[in-house]
């Protein structure tokens, strides 16, 4: 009688959870089509590193100065500055200011669709207006990657540095794997922290399949395809050998793909010794040769304020209401499929 009971129970929180999906998803893509069809507005924030780093840098030099003594210092500043501009006015000296080299610094966290590739996008199309030879980009990398074509997209945007002759250098301060590590090959320089995770050179996707469980309760779910291909294999249908044996051709196809961008752009690396979907920590990546140098961003950053003027350049996307509440939802229901459906379906570097 327990026993019934409890099969009972089961079957209903899994008709409850199956519901819950189904209009988690529905809502997800209703929300993303609304999203996709408004124009994305949004505004280029620009930050100077160089002088917040001196700013701070005197803030804590003078933190145990009397206040008697700081003013004294501000009105000596100020009468030298007053001084200096009268006899640039008298002598009727024009200073033209030289330009330092720039170092851009940007930053990308991705997520399983690698949202941020459309500020990524305009970012990158600001530097290449204003930018010079000398000058040089830093990207922030932090990814454990996600879609294949959304990672590709993202990959090309940093090629377009490249293809301009702006160089390039990616940090991985945390993890840049599998989709994150094939954007962080295009950089000319890839420096990681010493515990950050990189590789996992690789491609899966996890199809959970119910076929079984609907047949049993005499449950019909007809698949209907025009062309042989069109669907290999599926979560509600039963799935084939042949159909299983496509679906694994199309991943060797995606990692074959994905090698071959690597090796391109890191010509040394051993390929065949890296591309096993393997992991490895910064110190272990760096014999490998994924890496180049073991340091962070911020010595980066650091050390280039000495000789450059470092900007911080972030495109930020204005988001309505109605696009906030469906990035919730959205991230809402991928979360509930990860989970339970391991984003089934879908090909993941």
């Amino acid at each position: 009688m327990w026993s019934e009971f409890f099969v009972g129970y089961g079957l209903f929180i899994l008709k409850i959870l199956t519901i819950i999906l189904i209009v988690a998803g529905i809502s997800a893509v209703i929300f993303s089509l609304k999203m996709k069809n408004k124009k994305a507005v949004g505004e280029l924030s620009i930050i100077d590193l160089s002088k917040n780093y001196q700013e701070n840098t005197e803030k804590l030099r003078d933190f145990h100065l009397s206040e008697e003594v700081l003013k004294q210092a501000e009105k000596l500043k100020k009468k030298e500055e007053k001084i200096q501009a009268k006899k640039d006015k008298k002598k009727k000296v024009i200073l033209k200011e030289e330009r330092k080299p720039h170092l851009f610094v940007l930053n990308f966290k991705g997520d399983i669709s690698a949202s941020e590739s459309a500020a990524l996008r305009e970012e990158i199309s600001a530097i290449l207006a204003v930018a010079q030879p000398e000058d040089e980009v830093l990207l922030k990398l932090e990814s454990p990657g996600g879609i294949v074509h959304e990672y590709g997209l993202a990959a090309s945007q940093l090629m377009r540095l490249k293809q301009n002759n702006i160089k390039l250098t990616v940090a991985i301060d945390k993890v840049a794997a599998s989709g994150g590590y094939m954007m962080a090959c295009v950089a000319d320089k890839i420096i990681s922290a010493p515990f950050a995770i990189v590789g996992s050179i690789g491609v899966v996707a996890q199809v959970p399949n119910i076929h079984r469980l609907l047949k049993k309760h005499d449950v019909d779910v007809d698949v209907m395809t025009a062309g042989e291909y069109k669907r290999t294999v599926t979560i509600l249908g039963e799935n084939t050998d042949k159909g299983k044996q496509k679906f694994q051709q199309e991943l060797e196809e995606t990692h074959n793909l994905f090698k071959s961008f690597v090796a391109q752009n890191r010509p040394k690396l051993d390929i065949d010794k890296v591309a096993t979907g393997e992991h490895w920590f910064g110190q272990q990546a760096i014999d490998l040769q994924l890496v180049d140098e073991i340091s962070t961003s911020d010595d980066v950053i650091l050390n280039a304020i000495k000789e450059k003027v470092v900007l911080s350049v972030k495109y930020e996307i204005k988001k309505s209401l109605l696009q906030k509440l469906a990035k919730q939802t959205e991230e809402s229901a991928d979360n509930i499929l990860l989970k339970v459906l391991n984003r089934n379906q879908r090909s993941f570097f």
